[in-house]
């Protein structure tokens, strides 16, 4: 007989269904073979799914183990985000706890809790310090690998560069939100601006500082066709590289140090993804990505 595993389905980095991010979190993953997880992330469909198992390490809450439909990430945003929602709503974490570690596939991952009477309303997840590559010589390559002029990047003066808290992406910075959304990702061009550049990422992260109504103070899409992901609605893991990037090119004072990235526009689900860089001796020092969520359904699955 096949056993029952229940799982709750989320919109992340949005206060309302039907925007944000899918997630579906399967709340106790035990029993389950590695090969099982990747085959029921397949199945969901979504950008990631979760398994939450008991605690591996010390100092941890719970393990957690993350599948894209392709492959399984060591550290990703808004599956953490999601999943400590996930958790409040079960009972795991109590109303009122202010902090929940998660072992997750790169250590211990805490994440900050903000509630509203007994309601978890707002997460904070703190990720590990960023890497730079050195800028990519050739800018022109990645608007073309986008289908897009080389002066919709070259006009920005920032670097093409791949920066990462875990988990590598390939930032590529456009003028316009029209670029951002006139973009298409060509995939074999897109390999092969890696392998020149002799780097490696597991997308491609653009965005444009261009202000627009909503008062976002980034405009961005995330493409990661290696990873079965066509592209995500919003991607945790990248936007504290980005944030990261931001910093550090000077985009965005050391002294503010807070923003908001705007994503999934394009694919009809808008996602506000909160960032918090902390700064002190000229180095980042914290990096947090935050946000809202909200339960759009619930099931039981049968393996």
């Amino acid at each position: 007989m096949p056993r029952s595993y229940r799982y709750l389905h989320l919109d992340v980095f949005t206060d309302r269904v039907f925007g944000g991010n899918q997630l579906a979190v399967v709340l106790d993953g035990r029993g389950l073979a590695s090969e099982t997880m990747q085959a029921i992330a397949k199945e969901m469909a979504f950008s990631e799914t979760t398994f939450v198992l008991p605690p591996e390490v010390a100092d941890t809450d719970a393990r957690m183990r993350i599948f894209t439909p392709g492959d399984e990430l060591p550290i990703a945003g808004h599956p953490t985000i999601g999943s400590a929602f996930a958790l409040a709503r079960a009972g795991v974490i109590e109303p009122g706890r202010e902090r929940f570690v998660f072992g997750l596939g790169i250590g211990p991952v805490p994440v900050s809790l903000t509630w509203r009477d007994r309601d978890l309303s707002f997460a904070w997840m703190t990720q590990p310090d960023p890497t730079f590559s050195e800028p990519i010589a050739n800018p022109g390559g990645a608007a073309a690998a986008l289908g897009l002029s080389e002066a919709a990047v070259a006009g920005t003066g920032l670097p093409v560069q791949v920066v990462s808290c875990g988990v590598p992406f390939l930032f590529v910075p456009l003028v316009t939100r029209s670029a951002v959304d006139s973009a298409a990702i060509n995939r074999g061009e897109f390999d092969q601006l890696l392998r020149t550049a002799r780097v490696s990422a597991n997308g491609v992260f653009l965005f444009s500082r261009e202000r627009g109504a909503d008062k976002a103070d980034v405009y961005s899409r995330m493409f990661a066709p290696g990873l079965g992901i066509a592209e995500d609605a919003a991607t945790g893991s990248a936007s504290g590289p980005l944030g990261c990037y931001l910093v550090r090119h000077n985009v965005v004072p050391a002294e503010k140090g807070s923003m908001v990235s705007l994503q999934g526009v394009k694919m009809g689900r808008p996602s506000y993804v909160h960032i918090s860089i902390g700064t002190g001796g000229g180095a980042i020092s914290n990096v947090r990505v935050g946000g809202e969520s909200v339960l759009a359904g619930e099931g039981t699955l049968y393996v």
